[in-house]
């Protein structure tokens, strides 16, 4: 091994152990032409740093280093991964680990490095022949009865990125997550057996799950058509965009379950491409910027509504044509109030149903309250959990144990679960399940919006806006969060933001909330991540908080007019973008912090 020093003993001792451990002639390059440059700031950065284990898992950009995603870096997560999950249970050694992947650069070759080391460790492996979606990997957890499973993706984030997100119905949060990292960091050492990958299909513990987890899936999907026969004869043609994701052939199957004619494909996008060559961020939830050859696509076919989904489709967008030729982007919390209003007025049609009070719905605490609102005055049930649909998945795995029924969960960030069939986010399942509601509509004449205003019109108006800034400096980060802490002197929150009085916080990274006895918060604490809710005299409520998956410090702020007060819509919406103006004044202080804007979707 040739021997390439920088002058840092420490850092060259890292060179040298990355350059024994990998076996990738492209990472090495890169490790070795850095060393031999003595760039010691990016050698530093890449192996002085190890991605940190959270919550989903593993995600960051692709390329040599400890700090990440490369075939070393997996071997050695996939080591850690086993060797804590043999310990904490031990019949994974009969129920496998489903391995799912999407249309990423090396998602294919690191589920299948990764299905190596698993089967050297005497664990089935249940590994996708296809790339998927996302949720299939949780569906098939559950049907095939396997102890946790892997999905190899970065979901929506920029091409350059790669992850490697970990699905239990045990929540990874502390110490599981402490507990999975400790074994990684245990199990470092690459063992010969994790680079040979040539015996892994014809091993016995090698099955493949596509073809009976496709027919599941979508025999599944049964439970939440409720109009197959009047889906047949449907005149909405609707226009898809997987996104240059996996979606396509999966919503295909799905339509024609639910009966429905096969949507029109945005050509230059419906095949997986991991460069996302149409799109600069390849998210449904930028808006217009993502969606523009989706409305191209729809002006041209005379089609009025639009569903997208993200690259790994477990996250699903809509738009529909507006009367004066434009486009309405629906954002996350109206799909989510449009959701839960179809799915609750279907299931009250249903000849054999629950009473109400043992019906759920979830949606976490950034979320909309739309569906509370409904909660009050349906009788069904809803509850708050934190961000993160392990949350909510986790949350309904109890209640169905309790003999409830969920009908449907869902979070700002356009990600929804209708049913229980996936106890996780799942683009495919709501995008059909969008498509027979808006195919009901379009019937009788209804648009989706007006069916939103109508929505609106019996359980009050939710206004949201809800956006970020990007921050690549975790120590600004912090230092944001913590002025904000200490705004009116040690441990003294803010009182107010310019002209609008702030009556309760709560800080759910320090473990505060105003509006308990003990000021002690109900939902759980997290000191690893950044998260602070204001709520406002007027009743408008602000949360802000850091992404878990990308550099950003997100802001969601809702406010919920009170007719008695006489501020109509139009009033409310003027009021709460002029709070969204001082909390970014006041705030996030851009200038000060040097936070960069949102790029114009």
């Amino acid at each position: 091994m040739e021997v390439v020093q920088t002058g840092d003993s420490i850092l060259d001792e890292l060179v040298r152990k990355w350059l024994s451990w990998d076996k990738n002639e492209n990472t090495r390059k890169e490790i070795t032409d850095l060393a031999r440059q003595k760039n010691v700031k990016e050698l530093q950065k890449r192996l002085g740093e190890r991605m940190e284990f959270g919550t989903a898992g593993l995600r960051a950009r692709m390329g040599a280093g400890n700090s990440m995603m490369n075939d070393l870096t997996i071997i050695q997560t996939a080591q850690g991964l086993a060797k804590y999950v043999l310990k904490a249970e031990p019949d994974v050694v009969k129920k496998g680990i489903v391995l799912g992947y999407d249309g990423r650069h090396n998602s294919d070759k690191w589920a299948l490095i990764s299905a190596a080391v698993y089967i050297n460790e005497g664990i089935p492996v249940y590994l996708f022949s296809k790339m998927c979606p996302t949720p299939y990997v949780p569906f098939a957890i559950l049907h095939f009865g396997a102890t946790c499973g892997v999905m190899v993706t970065a979901s929506h984030n920029p091409k350059d990125d790669n992850g490697y997100k970990v699905v239990v119905f045990k929540l990874i949060v502390s110490p599981i997550d402490k507990g999975i990292s400790k074994a990684i960091e245990d199990n470092l050492e690459p063992l010969e057996s994790s680079w040979d990958t040539s015996r892994v299909k014809s091993s016995a513990l090698c099955k493949d799950p596509y073809q009976e987890a496709l027919k599941a899936y979508n025999a599944g999907l049964s439970s939440l058509c409720f109009h197959k026969d009047q889906n047949a004869n449907s005149k909405l043609r609707i226009v898809y965009t997987a996104m240059h994701g996996v979606g396509f052939p999966y919503a295909l199957q799905a339509f024609k379950a639910f009966n429905l004619a096969e949507p029109i494909p945005v050509t230059e996008q419906v095949d997986p491409d991991p460069e996302f060559p149409t799109v600069k961020y390849p998210n449904p939830e930028e808006g217009k910027g993502a969606l523009t050859l989706a409305m191209q696509t729809a002006d041209a076919a005379n089609s009025p509504f639009i569903i997208a989904n993200d690259p790994d489709a477990d996250r699903m967008a809509i738009a529909e044509k507006l009367p004066n030729g434009g486009w309405k982007i629906f954002t996350g919390n109206e799909i989510g109030a449009l959701l839960g209003y179809w799915l609750w007025i279907s299931y009250q049609n249903q000849a054999k149903k629950a009473p109400a009070s043992d019906v759920y719905m979830l949606a976490s605490t950034v979320s909309s309250k739309i569906l509370h609102s409904m909660a009050k005055k349906e009788g069904f049930r809803f509850e708050e959990t934190l961000t993160g649909f392990k949350w909510m998945g986790n949350r309904s795995d109890e209640l169905i144990k309790q003999g409830k029924t969920v009908l449907f969960a869902f979070e700002e960030a356009i990600g929804y679960m209708c049913g229980t069939m996936v106890l996780d986010k799942d683009g495919v399942s709501a995008a059909v399940v969008m498509a027979e509601f808006a195919s009901h509509l379009y019937a009788k004449g209804m648009t989706v919006e007006k069916q939103l205003e109508a929505v609106y019109g019996k359980y009050g108006y939710h206004l949201s806006s809800n956006s970020y800034f990007i921050c690549h400096e975790p120590s600004i980060i912090r230092r944001l969060f913590e002025e904000l802490r200490n705004y009116k002197g040690q441990g003294k929150y803010p009182d107010s933001c310019g002209p609008y009085k702030i009556d309760t916080v709560r800080d759910l990274t320090a473990g505060y909330d105003s509006t308990t006895p003990d000021n002690k918060p109900v939902l759980p604490v997290s000191k690893s991540s950044q998260m602070i809710t204001f709520g406002f005299a007027n009743g408008c409520v602000a949360t802000l908080r850091t992404s878990g998956t990308e550099p950003k410090i997100k802001y969601y702020t809702e406010h919920c007019p009170d007719p008695s007060k006489g501020l109509d819509k139009a009033g409310a919406e003027q009021e709460l973008q002029d709070i969204v103006k001082n909390i970014k004044i006041h705030f996030f202080q851009p200038e000060k912090f040097g936070l960069i804007p949102r790029p114009d979707a």
